[in-house]
């Protein structure tokens, strides 16, 4: 074998590497020839395209399949997904409180197989929970939360740290509930302050996050919240001195001018 460039024995260079050749456009869109039968044969039955809870068991998986369902199960009020082992929310783009409310976080947390039950956050939140409690030394556990912006990133840590506010808050032995509500509190309490200093209004979203951040949240050997940090980088600095046409610098600016 010759590197690119190399001249071989027979006195031939060999300077470029081949060229791939694109086939037809079907074809490089996956939908070409009898995969494009199958695809039209799975989209044909509309009926049953919000029934899929986990884009693993799409047939055959396909951008138009998998983005099929989505609006199926979207149109059906049903915002998650399962796609193995991670979850594909969509924002509804409108208040949905029956979709958090304590009840479903108890029972997400009080289930004996959570996964088992429909998609949503709290069975991810629940599952990454139980992973800390039945590992002794306790092994720590991280949820990546991401996606464009008007994603829903921002709802999603409030509901996750929510959801473990809760829980600890409902095991906690009576003695010990004063200064774990407190933690849980001022853990919860921190997130408008951090949105008022690291969000802004866009045109894509009026909370967009310009930054990344990192909560860490400390649990005890009895799975209570003992106390929380929260890491920032990479704040969109240049905002606070230029915004594009029909966007707005962070809120805190603009909190503060109504309070002078």
């Amino acid at each position: 074998m010759h590197s690119p460039g190399q001249a071989s024995e027979n006195g031939e260079t060999r300077g470029e590497l081949p060229k791939q050749v694109n086939g037809p456009e079907s074809c490089r869109n996956g939908v070409g020839g009898h995969l494009g039968e199958e695809v039209e044969s799975f989209l044909s039955d509309a009926g049953s395209l919000d029934s899929f809870d986990d884009l693993t068991k799409v047939n055959p998986v396909t951008t138009a399949t998998v983005l099929k369902c989505l609006q199926a199960r979207y149109t059906a009020d049903v915002f998650y997904t399962n796609a193995g082992c991670s979850l594909v929310a969509v924002n509804p783009f409108q208040p949905m409180p029956s979709l958090y409310s304590h009840e479903l976080m108890r029972d997400y947390h009080a289930a004996p197989h959570p996964q088992e039950l429909k998609p949503h956050i709290f069975a991810v939140a629940e599952e990454t929970y139980r992973n800390v409690k039945s590992q002794i030394p306790p092994v720590n556990q991280s949820i990546i939360v991401s996606g464009e912006s008007g994603a829903g990133k921002t709802w999603t840590s409030r509901c996750l740290m929510k959801f473990y506010a809760t829980v600890a808050s409902s095991s906690s032995a009576p003695e010990g509930s004063v200064e774990v509500e407190r933690i849980e509190k001022r853990v919860l309490d921190s997130n408008p302050v951090m949105e008022a200093f690291g969000n802004a209004c866009t045109l894509r979203n009026n909370n967009s996050s310009r930054f990344g951040k990192y909560i860490q949240l400390q649990l005890s050997r009895s799975q209570h919240l003992t106390s929380a940090s929260i890491q920032t980088f990479l704040l969109e600095k240049t905002r606070v001195a230029y915004q594009p046409p029909q966007e707005r610098n962070f809120h805190i600016f603009y909190q503060v001018c109504t309070r002078i």
